[in-house]
């Protein structure tokens, strides 16, 4: 149960932002005893590897900042997000993934299963980032853009930490962030409302 809520909490992290869970895995994996990744994972903690992450992560965060090019850059990060949240979940939820060396062996075996988990939580979050981004950068003619964009990435931050040091509180951050959601949604459709036709 704690590593799906793992799993869960690390791909949630991945669909509002693709690099921030990779990196925190990875410097878990690398720097802290009581965290191990699966073997098919380790690649992870290596420290090229981190390195172009943390890289793809200061590119993501400054895009992400600029009104219009944070619309541009969810384009681009549609097929990232579901790719690092499969990714993460896998290596969070502990799942023994092997090399797929052998497709049929590999299906057979439902090695497959976390990773295609974590690639429709991260693409639903995704999807809804995405909706939510172009309300709200439209009803404010962009000025949203880096307040939204802080804000996901702070719950990147908060969501993938949870999940590594105390999964149960991915359950409470996970559902703050869908109300949070919801009182966005609902605030932008009264003042979609308000505004004279």
């Amino acid at each position: 149960m704690l590593e799906i809520l793992t799993g869960a909490g690390l791909a949630v992290s991945a669909g509002l932002n693709a690099y921030i869970p990779l990196l925190v895995l990875g410097l878990a994996g690398r720097f802290i005893d009581g965290v191990s990744l699966p073997g098919g994972w380790t690649w992870l903690s290596n420290e090229w590897v981190l390195g172009i992450i943390a890289l793809l992560l200061v590119v993501e965060v400054i895009a992400d900042k600029i009104p219009a090019v944070d619309s541009i850059n969810d384009w681009l990060q549609s097929i990232v997000r579901p790719a690092s949240g499969g990714i993460v979940f896998g290596g969070g939820a502990l799942a023994e993934t092997v090399a797929v060396s052998d497709p049929a062996a590999f299906v057979e075996s439902g090695d497959w299963v976390p990773i295609a988990i974590g690639v429709g939580i991260a693409l639903a979050v995704h999807l809804l980032k995405a909706l939510v981004r172009v309300a709200a950068n439209t009803l404010s003619a962009g000025a949203a853009a880096p307040a939204l964009s802080t804000a996901e990435d702070i719950t990147a931050v908060v969501l993938s930490l949870s999940a590594l040091v105390l999964p149960l509180i991915v359950a409470v951050v996970l559902i703050a962030l869908v109300v949070t959601v919801i009182v966005i949604l609902r605030r932008a459709r009264e003042r979609r409302r308000s505004v004279p036709a």
